[in-house]
């Protein structure tokens, strides 16, 4: 048994998808949903866009999504015992599940990313990834700057959120509690912290709206580093995802604790391939991503 994983924002780049839509059947009919759905062209973003154009939340979001499911359609994979997605990636995966349809999925992560995008301008806030620091030594960074944990991403990696002078001020503390490195993340907001409750509350209006079916296979959540059975647990993690902490690691070790081995990372990039070898470097995780990966 294998378990899929989903790309999250941050890994786009321009071109991405494109081997994909011009070998593959399936994903161009994913591509060509999106375009219809979101009605303006996705895929032309995405294949010859501007890296300002495509980098923007509202449009980095139903861009990963699409790419992600897009390489999932395009093979034949081992059958699922579990599927998650780093933040945004989360979708990706509910996709994946049968709990959310492609098209809904899409509207969705759209309105996510405006959401955020409004709260960012709101009230303006930076993220910092902390490298070489135990959760407990972050956790008094974040205590002594006024900033919160956003994301728990592997041993010894993890992203905390607040304002510009907290962060600044985290920062310096990092480094005197002797982090390796303290990198502040090109990110328009403090995404996964308190300052994104605005946009938890209009997100919760959105979900009411779209029909959530169980889930076929189980999908893990970011907010509880447990399985979701229902559509109702769904909705509740999606809205408190938002502004909640990332429970990456937590995730991991959980599929990891169900006997699985074996990880296919969907989507751009190889970030996800990258934290699973700091969190259990035997395991194996095969990117799939490009043409040559799905004839692989």
């Amino acid at each position: 048994m294998v378990a899929y994983l989903f790309a999250g924002q941050g890994s786009q780049f321009i071109g991405m998808g494109k081997d994909l839509y011009e070998a593959f059947p399936q994903a161009r009919d994913v591509f060509d949903k999106a375009d219809k759905v979101l009605g303006f062209s996705l895929s032309k973003l995405c294949f010859e866009g501007s890296q300002a154009e495509l980098t923007k939340t509202n449009n980095s979001q139903p861009a990963i999504l699409t790419v992600s499911i897009a390489a999932l359609k395009s093979g034949k994979f081992l059958q699922a015992g579990f599927t998650a997605g780093l933040s945004l990636g989360e979708y990706s995966a509910l996709v994946a599940a049968g709990a959310v349809s492609l098209e809904e999925a899409l509207l969705l992560v759209r309105k996510r990313g405006e959401f955020m995008e409004e709260e960012a301008r709101k009230r303006p806030g930076k993220m910092l990834s902390i490298i070489g620091l135990s959760a407990d030594a972050v956790k008094q960074v974040c205590a002594e700057s006024g900033t919160e944990i956003a994301n728990l991403n592997c041993p010894g990696q993890i992203v905390i959120s607040g304002g510009p002078a907290e962060i600044q001020k985290a920062l310096e503390l990092a480094k005197v509690k002797g982090a390796r490195l303290a990198i502040p993340l090109e990110v328009s907001g403090a995404f996964h912290s308190s300052f994104m409750q605005g946009a938890s509350v209009k997100l919760a209006a959105e979900l009411e709206k779209i029909k959530i079916n169980n889930p076929v296979i189980p999908v893990v959540s970011n907010v509880t580093a447990k399985p979701v059975s229902s559509a109702k647990e769904i909705k509740d993690n999606l809205v408190k995802q938002v502004a909640s902490s990332v429970l990456w690691e937590d995730s991991m070790r959980f599929i990891l604790s169900q006997g699985i081995t074996q990880f296919y990372e969907f989507g751009p990039g190889k970030v996800l391939k990258g934290l699973m070898r700091r969190i259990d470097a035997a395991v194996t995780v095969t990117t799939v991503e490009k043409k040559e990966d799905i004839k692989a």
